[in-house]
C-alpha cells in the first residue's frame, strides 16, 4: 500500500486531509511538528511527504531540505503564503510541488496522484520523465518524442528536465537560471527565453502555438503534460 507522510500543524487540516487520503485508500502517517515529522520520514519509508511550511519546533523547509538530502521521495509543500519567493524557495529546498493554502480538496488529491506518479514508491531516483509522446531517459541523457529520439543540447536538456520535474509548478527565469546555468553564472536572464524558444523548436507539435511550455507573462515558464 502506498504511504502518505502528512506533516501539518493545525489538527482540523491534518485530519480532513487525513480522512480525503485514507478515502482514496492510501496509508497515513502524520506529524504535528518538524521534529517528529523528520523522524518519521526515516522511520517510516513513505512514498510521499506532505509538509506544512510553518511548522513548531524545526519548520517545514528546514525538514524538506534535510530530508531531500537523505531521500528522493516527492515532497509536497503546503503554505499559506502566496508570495511567489516562497514558492522558489520550497523549489530550491528540493521540493516537487507546492500547493497554497487555502486550496479545495480536489486539486490537494489530484496533486498528490502526480507527485506520486513522478515519484518511485521505492524511493530510489526516477530513470525516466514522461509527458505524452515525451520522454527522457535519465540514465542515458536522452530524449524521444514518440519513436525518435530529439538532439538537445547540453543546456536545453537540463532546461526540459526541470521544467518536466516540476511539471505543473510556475518556473522563474531567476529559479531556473539557477538550477541550469548555475549560481554563479552572470548575465542576461533573457537568455532563458531564447533557450526556451529553441527547445520548443525540438518537442512542441507547434512552437508558434506551445502546448506544453508555456509562458507566464511577467514571471517564467510552466511545463503542462
Amino acid at each position: 500500500m502506498t504511504t502518505v507522510l502528512l506533516v501539518e500543524d493545525d489538527a482540523t487540516v491534518r485530519d480532513t486531509l487525513a480522512l480525503n487520503l485514507r478515502a482514496e485508500g492510501y496509508e497515513v502517517l502524520t506529524a504535528e511538528d518538524g521534529e517528529s515529522g523528520l523522524e518519521k520520514a526515516r522511520s517510516g519509508k513513505p512514498d510521499l511527504v506532505i509538509l506544512d511550511v510553518m511548522l513548531p519546533k524545526l519548520d517545514g523547509l528546514t525538514v524538506c531540505r534535510i530530508v531531500r538530502r537523505e531521500s528522493h521521495v516527492p515532497i509536497i509543500l503546503l503554505t499559506a503564503r502566496g508570495a511567489e519567493a516562497d514558492k522558489i524557495i520550497g523549489l530550491e529546498t528540493g521540493a516537487d510541488d507546492y500547493i497554497v493554502k487555502p486550496f479545495s480538496l480536489g486539486e490537494f488529491i489530484a496533486r498528490v496522484r502526480a507527485a506520486l506518479r513522478r515519484g518511485s514508491s521505492s524511493g530510489s531516483p526516477q530513470t525516466q520523465l514522461t509527458a505524452g509522446d515525451l520522454r527522457v531517459d535519465l540514465s542515458s541523457r536522452r530524449v524521444y518524442r514518440g519513436q525518435g529520439e530529439i538532439q538537445l543540447a547540453p543546456r536545453e536538456y537540463e532546461l526540459l528536465v526541470t521544467l518536466m520535474r516540476h511539471k505543473g509548478a510556475v518556473l522563474t527565469r531567476d529559479l531556473l537560471l539557477a538550477r541550469v546555468w548555475g549560481d554563479d553564472y552572470v548575465g542576461d536572464s533573457r537568455t532563458v527565453d531564447v533557450h526556451i524558444r529553441w527547445l520548443r523548436q525540438k518537442v512542441e507539435e507547434d512552437p508558434s502555438n506551445p502546448m506544453r511550455i508555456l509562458t507566464l507573462r511577467g514571471v517564467g515558464y510552466r511545463f503542462e503534460g
